[in-house]
């Protein structure tokens, strides 16, 4: 049988192609069917990323460019909330304080974990009980950390300061001298997310493959020239994420200072989301707040394109 179309002549379906057609139009519904069923489950998830992060940034970022005290209308500024953010020496004091900040904890915490890490290795079946001993503090909420070491600082009762004494070291008063107070920040910051990067250094360090350990130490090398060339390297995917994260979570260094000083915390102590805070919440201009929010972000944002650019010449990936 068959159909003349426009001058040509068309063959109309064999019986063996029904049944192909029938197939395909029955995986096209299921796949719809899956689709539908795959957002249905997502939506709450997308829901909540749009209401409480998308969302908020872009009012932020449209926010940044206006007059506004939270309850009256906004009006339009322009760039002055920028220009008066980059002027404002308090800022720009914060600025630098969140450096020093980041230029203590992030070094400390990447060496001293990797350091744990290493050992840890030796510790056998108590590795998972000493795992567990490091990781606790990492879920303890950072207002209960900082409460504990609001009383280490203590000069008084401090037992860190009657150890310090005990070796003939001078003890500071960490949180009144200018000098030591982003020094303590970095301590318990340090001290809480140790466990984290032990964890993953572990991760890490169980992912080598032995075969290259094996034959650095057929070929002579030391203990040292094995972690210098080949554990290190191999560790080097590790390290690049490690140091993206705890350089963002540094930048983002608040409720240590909050629980510590409150709303009065000297110059010495006061960091960039700090100041965000105290401009919003305390002096009611959320248009500074968030250009010096969206400043942050984007300097995060630079910070990491910068780390990522840079890891061809360092990070070594086995596959």
């Amino acid at each position: 049988m068959s159909v003349l179309t426009s001058g040509s002549r068309t063959r109309a379906p064999s019986g063996s192609e029904v049944p192909d057609l029938e197939a395909r139009s029955l995986r096209r519904r299921r796949r719809r069917a899956d689709n539908l069923a795959a957002y249905l489950f997502l939506a709450p998830q997308l829901l909540g990323l749009v209401v409480f992060t998308v969302g908020p940034l872009v009012f932020a970022l449209v926010l940044a460019f206006y007059h506004w005290d939270g309850f009256g209308t906004r009006s339009f500024a322009g760039l002055a909330n920028f220009v008066d953010v980059l002027s404002d020496p308090r800022i720009r004091r914060s600025a630098v304080n969140t450096l020093w900040f980041t230029v203590l904890q992030v070094p400390g915490l990447m060496v001293s974990g990797f350091c744990f890490a290493v050992l840890m290795q030796r510790a056998g079946r108590l590795t998972s009980v000493y795992r567990l001993a490091f990781f606790a503090p990492v879920i303890t909420s950072s207002v209960a950390v900082a409460a504990i070491w609001l009383w280490l600082f203590n000069p008084d009762i401090s037992p860190l300061n009657h150890a310090l004494s005990a070796v003939g070291l001078p003890a500071p008063n960490w949180l009144q001298d200018a000098r030591f107070v982003i020094p303590a920040f970095a301590m318990v910051g340090i001290w809480q997310g140790l466990g984290y990067q032990l964890v993953m250094f572990m991760a890490g360090l169980q992912s080598i493959d032995r075969s290259m350990l094996e034959a650095a130490q057929l070929d002579g090398c030391s203990e040292s020239q094995k972690l210098r060339h080949v554990t290190i390297p191999l560790l080097s995917p590790t390290i690049l994420f490690l140091s993206i994260t705890s350089i963002i979570g540094s930048f983002q260094v608040f409720d240590y200072i909050y629980v510590f000083f409150g709303s009065t915390a000297p110059d010495a102590s006061r960091t960039i989301v700090y100041e965000v805070v105290q401009l919003a919440f305390q002096e009611f201009d959320f248009g500074q707040a968030s250009a010096l929010a969206v400043l942050l972000f984007l300097a995060l944002l630079g910070v990491t394109g910068c780390q990522l650019a840079a890891q061809k010449r360092w990070v070594h990936y086995t596959e």
